[in-house]
């Protein structure tokens, strides 16, 4: 059982990994154009706070290196895509993803890393991190409703990529398989979380890959508030994702 999950574990490790590094077409284009257009930071902030959670909570819990070591990888790669909106978006929101990276990645990180070196031990200091990280993971993961509910008003699925869907599945899935192996809950709700949302989206993938919106189902869904065509790839809880993660286990 210990060798089945050491081998779900470095799966899964490698789907994450495909994850994390699929925004990076987005941010090529904002290398090749110096400029960070209308895309938003905040998704690439709560997911470095996500990635240095389950880091720490990794290296914290005995036997759970496989999410340490993924995770460390998710908060390398957050790191570059943060700078580069430091480096090439507009004033204001340069601006504004200073202050984010303050409060979020350094207030809120520093803070529950001192909570609960200080004031807690063992069981319970492991227990309320992976909390804090599993309950921002279920946020994160669910952020897709937005651009289902679009698929679903316009009857097409151009602004859901297929391989984002797919690797939400297949992560999610992943690892909570590793979860029921290594018996960790915490580890388990919020990919199953992630399983179930991949695989609602891969249902509307297959109900409307072959259909074309309508002017005015298309129109509607625009005029619904979705303003997908102005979002990031990786969305936070209350964005839309046009084209692809936030996310780890």
């Amino acid at each position: 059982m210990e060798d089945l999950s050491i081998i779900v574990g470095v799966i899964g490790n490698i789907i994450s990994v495909l994850m994390f590094l699929s925004p990076t077409g987005t941010f090529w284009r904002i290398f090749q154009r110096k400029s960070t257009e209308d895309f938003d930071s905040l998704p690439y902030i709560c997911t470095f706070l996500n990635s240095s959670l389950w880091t720490y909570y990794g290296i914290i819990k005995p036997g759970a290196i496989l999410v340490a070591t993924v995770n460390s990888f998710g908060v390398l790669v957050e790191t570059i895509f943060i700078v580069m909106f430091l480096i090439y978006a507009p004033a204001k929101m340069k601006a504004r993803t200073g202050i984010l990276v303050s409060i979020i990645d350094v207030g809120i990180l520093a803070a529950a890393l001192l909570v609960t070196q200080l004031f807690m031990k063992d069981d319970v200091r492991i227990d309320i991190v992976g909390f804090l990280g599993a309950g921002l993971n279920i946020i994160m993961y669910g952020s897709p409703l937005g651009i289902m509910k679009t698929v679903v008003t316009t009857k097409s699925v151009e602004f859901m990529p297929f391989f984002l869907s797919l690797f939400m599945f297949l992560n999610g899935g992943v690892w909570t398989f590793y979860a029921y192996l290594v018996k960790d809950i915490i580890l388990g709700i919020p990919n199953g979380t992630g399983f179930l949302l991949g695989t609602a989206q891969l249902l509307l993938y297959a109900i409307y890959r072959d259909k074309k919106p309508s002017k005015s189902t298309y129109s509607d869904g625009l005029e619904g508030g979705s303003s997908w065509q102005q979002e990031p790839l990786l969305q936070a809880s209350s964005q839309a994702q046009p084209q692809g993660v936030l996310s780890e286990p």
